[in-house]
């Protein structure tokens, strides 16, 4: 069996007195594609926030076996490896492609590595729509380029878990099956990925393994392909039905 990368036990996060994630149980194992599928509102991305440290939260978080804890800073996350392409992408609209992917490569820079260049090129390879725009202004790009750039951004930090906040949001469908591609070529150079999305059907296609959140909790696990046929999932997510429940 593949080691375990990351896991939570029993994560629970609240906003004052409301509990958006009430013990919340997952595992990525190296060289998986693990997704989180689950309504508007589900808590998919306070998720995401908690394990990058963004959020408070109870419970237990660990890392490449070590625990992290809330004096576990950010950076510090990125530099072991754990890194957030976030739902808004975040990108410096004003600077170049180029110069938003080498604030990508910062954290590694300021440990010593000057290898950013050759990482850029393994990007462009990656992403050729990204070296044509290389010094085009990163808020003229479509949607599907600007996905494109918050990956690549992520990717210049040499990640060993990446995790995804819905990549396919507000994109043409044919934008979307190239960004799935991209995560299944992404997997197969070695990166391990936590997915997080609304479009269920194309998560499960690419994933190893998938948990559907509600309400905040875990109501429902298996691995993806067994998912895609689980009855409840197909009523739910997949386009047959109405309701947005899935509980037994």
């Amino acid at each position: 069996m593949k080691p375990t990368l990351l896991e939570t036990r029993d994560l629970c996060v609240a906003y004052g007195r409301v509990e958006a994630i009430h013990k919340v149980s997952i595992r990525i194992r190296q060289g998986e594609i693990v997704t989180v599928i689950g309504p508007n509102g589900a808590g998919k991305t306070t998720l995401l926030s908690a394990l990058m440290g963004l959020l408070p939260a109870r419970g237990e978080i660990s890392y490449q076996g070590q625990p992290t804890s809330r004096s576990t800073a950010v950076d510090a996350l990125v530099g072991r490896g754990l890194v957030l392409v976030p739902e808004k992408r975040e990108l410096f609209g004003s600077m170049s492609v180029a110069d938003n992917l080498l604030l990508g490569a910062f954290a590694r820079h300021r440990r010593g590595a000057r290898d950013h260049a050759k990482t850029m090129d393994e990007v462009f390879a990656i992403f050729p729509r990204l070296a044509e725009r290389r010094t085009q202004e990163a808020g003229t790009l479509s949607g599907g380029e600007r996905q494109m750039l918050a990956m690549g951004r992520a990717l210049m930090a040499k990640p060993t878990l990446l995790m995804l906040d819905e990549p396919s949001l507000g994109l043409a469908p044919l934008i979307v099956r190239e960004i799935f591609r991209i995560v299944q070529q992404l997997k197969a150079m070695g990166v391990s990925i936590l997915l997080v999305e609304q479009n269920a059907r194309a998560a499960l296609q690419v994933a190893d393994y998938g948990y559907v959140l509600e309400n905040g909790s875990v109501a429902l696990e298996n691995d993806a392909r067994s998912l895609l046929d689980d009855p409840r999932v197909i009523e739910s997510y997949l386009g047959l039905g109405g309701s947005h429940s899935i509980a037994a």
